[in-house]
C-alpha cells in the first residue's frame, strides 16, 4: 500500500469511517478504498490529496465545537486551540435559569496530544452558554438518564398499532388519526398504559406508491393524508364533504389498502375541508389558531409545504421527476427566487400542506390527550424512523446536515447475505456537530411532540451506520461513526424536557458494550420473544432484560400466529429469503422443534398446560401473553396482530412488490376487536400477570 493510500485511510479514520469490519461469520474485511474516497465526499472532505486534508484537520484540532455538551454535575471537557498555552483559564457559565457561575481551571494535555480544561456543570438542566479567553460557545447540560416516568418503578404494558391498517366506519380504505381515541380508550379500559403506533413522518402526497412509513420525506413533519377529514366537525362532517364531492361511500371492505384510490379520495376530503375552513372560518379561534401554528413552524413547516406543491408540480408532470435532484437548478433550494415566485403563485395550494400539518398535529394531541384522560401512564409512542429519503422534503431543504450521494443500510448477514440497501440517507457527522445538532434536536422535538414516549428506529445509528455509495451494492459500504456520547446526551436531555420514554430498537449486530451504555443512559432495549434463547430452548422470562422492554414480534417478523402455523415459510421460500442453503423442508422441520421448545418454556412457566395445540388460538395467545407478562421487563408491548391472532405479517423485509407490505388492514375497528375473543382472554391474561407482580 502507498503512503497516500495510507493516508487516505488515516484521513478516513479521522472523520469516522472505519476501514475494516468483521462479517457475521467473524471474518475480517477491508473497505476498498473507492468506497472510502466515495464516503470522505459524503461526509465533506476533499480527499485528492489525502496528505493536505490531513494537515488541515490537524490544524483544526483544538477548535471549539458548535455545541459541548456535559451531564449534570458532572465534567465539561472543553478542547483549546494549539495556541493557547496559558496556565490559568478563567470561565464564566450562564445556565438555562440565567444562573451565571464562575471559575479558573489550569489546562491539561489530552491523549492524542491536544489540550482541553475541564470544568464541572451545575445541576442545572437544559442549555447554557460558557465564555472564556475571549470564546463563547452554547454548552448543552444534559440529566443523567432519559426520563423514565411510571416505567422507573411500573410493570407496565401496552398495544402496537399500524395506524394505516386501523378501520372505521366510512374511512376511504385507510386509516388515519382519527381512529386513535376510541383506540386508546379501549386499551386503557383493558389496563394498557401505552399505544405504539407506526411512523406517522411526512411521505409523498403526491405519489400514493411511496407509502412505506420508514421511508419519510421528512421525518419532522407529519404525514398528511393521515388527518381525519372528519376531525374539524366545526367547520364541516365527513358526510357533508362525501355529499360535497360526491362519493357514495366512502367504506371499504377490501383487506389490502388501495393506496392510490384511498390517497386521492382522502386528499380531495382534505381540501374540501380546507376550501370550507378558509371561505367560512376567516375570523374564529380556528383561524387564528391555524395562523399561530403557522408562524410557529417558521421555515422548516413554510419550506416542507413548498416542497409538496413542487413535488407534485414536477412529479404531475414527468414521473421520472420524483426525485428533486433530478430538477432544474433554480429549484433544486428553497432559497431560489425562482422558488418564492412559484410559491407565491401557489399561495393557496402551500398553505393547504401547512393546514394539514396543523390539522394532523391537533388530531395527534387529541388522541394523546384521550389516552391520558383514559388513565394512560404513558400514551401515544412514536416512531422515529432511522433515517430520510435523499430524494424528499428535508434533503431538498438543505438544512438537515445529510449525507449526499449515500445510502443507509446493513451489512450482509445470515438472513441477508447480501446486505440491506434501505434507500434512506442520513446525517454527516461533522456538519451535525457544526450545526450544534440542531437537525437531530428538531426531529426529536417534532417525535416527542404528541406522545409520552418515542422508539428510535435502529438505535445503532447513533453510535455507527452502514453507509453504502451510490451505485454500489449493499456489501460494499462501510461502518461511519458519529458521536455517540453527544448523541445520547442530546436524547437525554429533549427526553427530559419533553417527558417522554425512550425506546431505542437494538436488534441486529450490535457493537460490543453498546446494550449497557444505552441502558446507563436510561433508553430501553427490546427483546422480542422469538429471539430470546437459552441452551437448545427459549429463556424464561426471568432471563428478559429488566432494562429493556418485551414484546412478542416485530412487524418485519411473522406474527405469532404465522409464527406457529409456519405461515412464514413457503413465502420466504417463493421469494429465495431462506438461509442459504435452506430448503423448505428444513425450515419446516426446524419450526417444528422451535415450536415444541417454546411450547415447553410457556408450560414450564406455567401459562400453559397440555399438548401444544396444532392451530394458532386462543390457548396459545393468552400462555404467550401470560409467559411476556412474568418478565422483568418495565414495558410489555403486544402488537395488535397478536392480539388478534392475525397470521399476517405487516412488511417482509427484502421484498418490495412481491409482498403487501405496509398495506394489511384489520378486519374490523380494533376497539372492537379489543371487546371480543381472543384479545379479551390475551388481555386479560397479560393485564393479570403484570399486576400481580407490581
Amino acid at each position: 500500500m502507498s503512503g497516500g493510500d495510507n493516508a487516505l485511510l488515516a484521513l478516513a479514520a479521522r472523520h469516522g469511517i472505519d476501514t475494516t469490519w468483521h462479517d457475521y461469520r467473524g471474518e475480517h474485511r477491508h473497505v476498498g478504498l473507492d468506497v472510502v474516497r466515495a464516503l470522505l465526499r459524503a461526509v465533506g472532505v476533499d480527499a485528492t490529496s489525502p496528505e493536505d486534508a490531513l494537515r488541515a484537520a490537524e490544524a483544526r484540532r483544538g477548535v471549539l465545537p458548535a455545541l459541548l455538551t456535559g451531564t449534570a454535575g458532572g465534567p465539561l471537557i472543553v478542547p483549546l486551540g494549539m495556541g493557547e498555552a496559558a496556565l490559568r483559564v478563567a470561565w464564566q457559565l450562564t445556565d438555562a435559569f440565567g444562573t451565571t457561575h464562575h471559575g479558573v481551571a489550569e489546562p491539561y494535555r489530552t491523549e492524542d496530544g491536544g489540550r482541553a480544561l475541564a470544568l464541572t456543570l451545575p445541576g442545572a438542566i437544559g442549555h447554557a452558554r460558557l465564555a472564556f479567553a475571549g470564546h463563547d460557545t452554547a454548552v448543552l447540560i444534559a440529566p443523567p438518564s432519559c426520563h423514565r416516568g411510571a416505567l422507573r418503578h411500573g410493570r407496565l404494558w401496552g398495544l402496537g398499532a399500524q395506524l394505516y391498517g386501523l378501520r372505521g366506519a366510512a374511512d376511504g380504505g385507510l386509516g388515519h388519526l382519527g381512529l386513535l381515541p376510541p383506540l386508546v380508550r379501549e386499551a386503557a379500559a383493558a389496563g394498557a398504559d401505552a399505544l405504539a403506533v407506526s411512523p406517522l413522518h411526512a411521505l409523498f402526497a403526491a405519489d400514493p406508491g411511496a407509502y412505506s412509513p420508514y421511508s419519510p420525506s421528512h421525518r419532522s413533519m407529519l404525514n398528511g393524508w393521515m388527518a381525519d377529514a372528519g376531525g374539524l366537525s366545526d367547520v364541516a362532517t365527513e358526510e357533508e364533504l362525501a355529499a360535497t364531492l360526491s362519493i357514495r361511500t366512502l367504506h371499504d371492505e377490501e383487506k389490502l389498502i388501495d393506496y392510490a384510490t384511498a390517497i386521492s379520495t382522502r386528499l380531495r376530503m382534505l381540501r374540501a375541508l380546507f376550501g370550507r375552513f378558509r371561505a367560512e372560518h376567516a375570523d374564529t379561534a380556528l383561524a387564528v389558531a391555524f395562523a399561530q401554528f403557522r408562524a410557529a413552524g417558521g421555515a422548516t413547516l413554510e419550506n416542507h409545504a413548498v416542497f409538496e406543491v413542487l413535488h407534485a408540480h414536477h412529479f404531475g408532470r414527468d414521473a421520472s421527476a420524483w426525485d428533486w435532484r433530478g430538477w432544474a437548478a433554480p429549484y433544486r433550494t428553497p432559497s431560489s427566487p425562482e422558488v418564492a415566485r412559484f410559491a407565491a403563485e401557489r399561495a393557496e395550494d402551500v398553505s393547504f400542506h401547512v393546514f394539514l400539518q396543523w390539522l394532523a398535529a391537533r388530531q395527534c394531541d387529541a388522541a394523546q390527550a384521550a389516552a391520558r384522560e383514559a388513565g394512560m401512564a404513558i400514551g401515544l409512542i412514536a416512531d422515529l424512523a432511522v433515517g430520510n429519503s435523499s430524494g424528499g422534503s428535508r434533503a431538498w431543504s438543505g438544512t438537515a446536515a445529510l449525507l449526499p450521494g449515500v445510502s443507509i443500510g446493513a451489512p450482509p448477514d445470515l438472513l441477508n447475505t447480501v446486505g440491506q440497501d434501505w434507500g434512506l440517507t442520513t446525517f454527516a457527522p461533522g456538519p451535525l456537530a457544526a450545526a450544534g445538532f440542531a437537525p437531530f434536536i428538531e426531529d426529536l422535538r417534532a417525535a416527542m411532540a404528541h406522545g409520552g414516549g418515542i422508539r428510535l428506529d435502529h438505535v445503532m445509528g447513533l453510535s455507527r451506520i452502514w453507509c453504502i455509495p451510490e451505485g454500489a451494492a449493499p456489501h460494499e459500504g462501510a461502518y461511519l461513526r458519529f458521536p455517540v456520547t453527544d448523541m445520547l446526551r442530546v436524547v437525554a436531555a429533549e427526553s427530559h424536557a419533553a417527558q417522554a420514554i425512550v425506546i431505542g430498537e437494538d436488534l441486529g449486530t450490535v457493537p460490543d458494550g453498546y446494550g449497557e451504555t444505552l441502558a446507563a443512559h436510561g433508553l430501553y432495549g427490546i427483546r422480542v420473544m422469538f429471539f430470546e434463547r437459552e441452551g437448545g430452548g427459549f429463556a424464561p422470562p426471568a432471563r428478559y432484560d429488566a432494562h429493556a422492554t418485551a414484546t412478542s414480534t416485530t412487524h418485519d417478523l411473522p406474527t405469532v400466529a404465522g409464527w406457529w402455523e409456519g405461515a412464514d415459510i413457503p413465502l420466504r421460500a417463493g421469494l429465495g429469503l431462506l438461509a442459504p442453503g435452506e430448503s423448505a423442508d428444513d425450515a419446516t422441520e426446524l419450526r417444528a422443534a422451535e415450536r415444541g421448545a417454546l411450547w415447553d418454556a410457556l408450560v414450564a412457566h406455567g401459562g400453559a398446560q397440555g399438548e401444544a395445540p396444532v392451530r394458532a388460538a386462543h390457548q396459545l395467545g393468552t400462555a404467550v401473553a401470560r409467559f411476556l407478562g412474568a418478565t422483568p421487563s418495565p414495558l410489555v408491548l403486544l402488537p395488535l396482530e397478536d392480539v388478534t391472532m392475525t397470521p399476517d405479517q405487516p412488511n417482509l423485509p427484502g421484498t418490495v412488490t412481491q409482498h403487501p407490505n405496509w398495506r394489511r388492514r384489520l378486519p374490523r375497528p380494533a376497539e372492537r376487536m379489543l371487546g371480543e375473543e381472543p384479545a379479551v382472554s390475551i388481555l386479560g391474561a397479560l393485564d393479570a400477570a403484570r399486576r400481580t407482580r407490581r
